[in-house]
């Protein structure tokens, strides 16, 4: 039937009328039934054009009838996210739950949808405006939000200059991030920050903007955030060691055009796998190894997997390191001391 039904959509869309589509079908199939598959499919692929999800209005702009929406909903092409909201994307997505509370994504739950780097589970944010009301539970659109018992869901009561900006279903790109620096812990606001600015979801003019609509005693994070940075994990190294005392440098260049992830103190070349296991991946990160160690440095390699979660091992791992070149962390270059590396000439440190 499917089939049926996409051939019925290609035929019309090539200009025939309803009639004409009739006599090219079976006789099994009456004009009625195949007038409401029809419609059926284009309201999904509609809703699916407009980004996954869409306010009935905008549907109804596009030739949808109510009882169109009614029988696309009871035949599972679409879900009714919440009264007047339609949607063709999972059920329990981020951007359907917080349309289904009442609102937009905000914070770090925006960063996640837009596939930024976000380590662990979060609180569902979601952005309402002042005069919000009957807000909904993020898995029961029947069921009302309490506000007392929240269930993973953080409520933001955002101006109507926030309300301007975005999408229908998530704040702008630079309100999310200012609310992630206000809400949650360092790494993972650098981590939100290293990642729009890798991904080019924001430009540095882009991050002074953001610095200046900070408070005063928040602007200091933007710096923390390193557009050179090429993963979550390689982010989280380097804020950990940052923390705890240490200068951090980012893709310093080898000889042979490739790029050390991150190099600490001067002297430990730290390079950080990703999850993934190929052959010629292996051997070229063995041959990257053997040039860090002809340049002058320890090489320690660490998995994403012990970044996430056996750091302690990790930064055990990277204190030996350190301690067996001369270096403790008392003894730490201080940053803007220039280094010298025997492969790259002087560099000077942020």
């Amino acid at each position: 039937m499917l089939a049926r039904v996409q051939e019925c959509q290609r035929t019309l869309n090539n200009g025939a009328s309803l009639p004409e589509l009739h006599r090219k079908v079976d006789a099994t199939y009456t004009l009625g039934q195949l007038e409401q598959q029809w419609c059926m499919a284009h309201i999904a692929s509609n809703v699916h054009a407009l980004g996954g999800i869409a306010q009935k209005q905008q549907l109804v702009a596009r030739g949808a009838r109510d009882i169109d929406l009614t029988r696309a909903v009871r035949n599972g092409d679409v879900i009714r996210a919440r009264q007047g909201w339609y949607t063709t994307l999972p059920a329990d997505s981020l951007t359907v739950r917080a349309v289904r509370v009442g609102g937009r994504l905000t914070g770090i739950s925006a960063i996640q949808a837009a596939g930024g780097w976000v380590l662990g589970e979060t609180s569902l944010h979601v952005s309402v405006p002042v005069n919000s009301a009957r807000l909904r539970q993020q898995y029961n659109r029947f069921a009302r939000h309490d506000t007392l018992n929240t269930k993973g869901v953080t409520i933001h009561w955002d101006s109507e200059v926030v309300g301007e900006r975005g999408t229908v279903a998530s704040v702008g790109i630079l309100d999310a991030l200012h609310r992630v620096i206000r809400d949650e812990p360092l790494e993972r606001a650098v981590a939100a920050l290293d990642w729009a600015l890798h991904s080019n979801a924001i430009d540095e003019f882009d991050l002074q903007l953001l610095r200046l609509s900070l408070p005063q005693t928040l602007r200091g994070v933007t710096a923390w955030s390193d557009a050179q940075c090429e993963s979550l994990p390689e982010s989280l190294v380097r804020t950990r060691l940052r923390l705890a005392g240490h200068h951090v440098v980012s893709q310093i260049p080898l000889q042979t055009g490739e790029a050390i992830d991150l190099v600490v103190d001067g002297c430990l070349a730290v390079e950080v796998d990703g999850d993934e296991f190929h052959r010629d991946r292996f051997e070229r990160d063995r041959s990257k190894d053997l040039e860090c160690t002809i340049a002058g440095f320890h090489t320690l390699r660490p998995s994403a997997r012990a970044v996430f979660g056996q750091w302690d091992r990790v930064m055990h791992a990277i204190d030996r390191a350190l301690s067996g070149r001369g270096v403790v962390l008392g003894n730490a270059r201080p940053a803007g001391t220039p280094v010298r590396f025997e492969n790259s000439g002087v560099v000077t440190p942020p």
